[in-house]
């Protein structure tokens, strides 16, 4: 499958051709200006793999959680692109991309807690298990919550159950546990979940890339899950996205 993947969610702007198990990709660290560069960047792929829109099978995009309007700029990004070319769109979770790049760069990894930082004293944060193709799986629904109501499912740590409908993964070849990861802005942004956490690790500098993104739309094509391009939405998680300080008495 060729599978073009674009995230624009947080400072790391970034773009992704999979081609079969080859990925071609492009990435800038930006404070702002990502709609000026993720159309060359998408251009520069293509042309690199020889390809149009049209020869691709879908394109996917980071989805959300993350910064207003990052999240509506890929989302409508992928939509232009997806009607011009006919194509399906994937909307992936970047809280479940930034737990895939942790499972990809540490093998002893079996769980992680994603938490991004959302601004205003809040945290967007979910969980996910390594399953047996090494995809990150969601435990949970992803939240938006204060940090100090960040907890872990029942069974991963005594820390307070907010409910995991699956079991935890099957031990490493040799038997030596999982490991559970803390990672994401989040634990820069609010140090205090290092230590109220019971967490093996925490990589904090780790944000959401396009490669990842393209990779966990593999298997939702596969299973049929892709929708049309008037449905390429984001997911802010916030129901009141923009928050107006109060007035001063």
């Amino acid at each position: 499958m060729r599978i073009l993947a674009i995230d624009t969610a947080t400072e790391s702007c970034s773009v992704a051709l999979r081609l079969g198990t080859q990925v071609l990709q492009r990435a800038r660290r930006l404070e702002r200006g990502h709609a000026e560069v993720i159309l060359p960047m998408v251009d520069e792929v293509l042309i690199e793999a020889g390809l149009s829109l049209a020869a691709l099978t879908a394109i996917a995009f980071g989805r959300g959680p993350g910064a207003f309007t990052g999240l509506r700029l890929a989302a409508s990004v992928a939509q232009g692109l997806a009607f011009g070319a006919g194509l399906p769109v994937v909307p992936v979770s970047d809280l479940q991309a930034v737990a895939q790049r942790a499972l990809d760069e540490d093998r002893t990894i079996g769980r992680v807690l994603a938490c991004a930082d959302a601004r205003m004293g809040e945290v967007y944060w979910g969980c996910f298990e390594r399953s047996a193709e090494a995809f990150a799986r969601p435990s949970d629904v992803e939240r938006v919550t204060r940090p100090e109501q960040v907890r872990p499912p029942a069974g991963w740590a005594h820390c307070g159950p907010i409910g995991s409908r699956d079991a935890p993964p099957a031990p490493q070849p040799d038997s030596t546990p999982w490991r559970l990861a803390g990672v994401g802005s989040g634990f820069a942004a609010y140090p205090q979940l290092r230590t109220e956490l019971p967490l093996d690790l925490v990589l904090e500098g780790l944000l959401p890339r396009a490669s990842e993104i393209a990779h966990l739309a593999l298997p939702e094509l596969v299973a049929g899950r892709f929708l049309p391009p008037e449905q390429a939405l984001p997911v802010y998680l916030r129901d009141d996205v923009i928050r107006l300080p109060p007035r001063a008495s």
